[in-house]
């Protein structure tokens, strides 16, 4: 198993990403300084916004990276009959996107890019989720107990919801919690 030799800093607020950055036992700070306003180009196919917002995101960092460091950065999106079900605002948002989501099938996609001073490469992840149809009384539980409102698409998978209607999912569990691990292992060996 190869080291990382940089500094490794985390670009995000995420308590996810952090538990799940912590369980490949690397070192690494939190710095979620930046100047990034997260907005969509128009147009833009709704597979490539969590690039985008990644790339965003390690761009927007408020400061220069330092020679030895290696910052890194992710978005997750869930996408539904085309379209982006980003984090709801209100709760509202939330029962209509839980809504949206019961009894069918969306997509997870994450990006996540690795930064330094002199190299960036960006790596995306794509799950698929079968959620059993919800009736409003587990809705309603699901927000008014979780809050699920930092989550892309209103919901967590390793909370209540998951437990109780995920049916199937087919690829990485960890990209639908937002930060899929595995290629982040890939980009870690690949900057040791």
């Amino acid at each position: 198993m190869k080291k990382c030799s940089k500094r490794i800093i985390l670009g995000s607020g995420s308590p996810r990403r952090r538990e799940l950055l912590a369980g490949l036992d690397v070192e690494f700070t939190v710095d979620t300084g930046n100047t990034f306003e997260e907005s969509v180009p128009e147009g833009s196919a709704p597979e490539e916004v969590p690039l985008l917002m990644s790339r965003g995101k390690s761009h927007g960092f408020h400061r220069p990276l330092e020679e030895d460091e290696l910052l890194i950065t992710s978005d997750t999106v869930v996408i539904v009959d085309s379209r982006v079900l980003g984090k709801p605002h209100t709760r509202e948002e939330a029962v209509h996107m839980l809504r949206e989501l019961s009894g069918r099938e969306h997509r997870v996609v994450s990006a996540v890019t690795f930064r330094t001073p002199e190299h960036e490469k960006s790596v995306t992840d794509e799950t698929l989720v079968l959620v059993a149809p919800l009736d409003d009384d587990e809705i309603n539980y699901y927000i008014d107990k979780y809050r699920p409102f930092d989550k892309a698409g209103g919901y967590g998978i390793q909370e209540w919801l998951g437990y109780a209607s995920i049916g199937r999912i087919e690829g990485s569990y960890y990209n639908v919690m937002g930060f899929p691990v595995h290629r982040v292992w890939e980009l870690l060996q690949d900057f040791a």
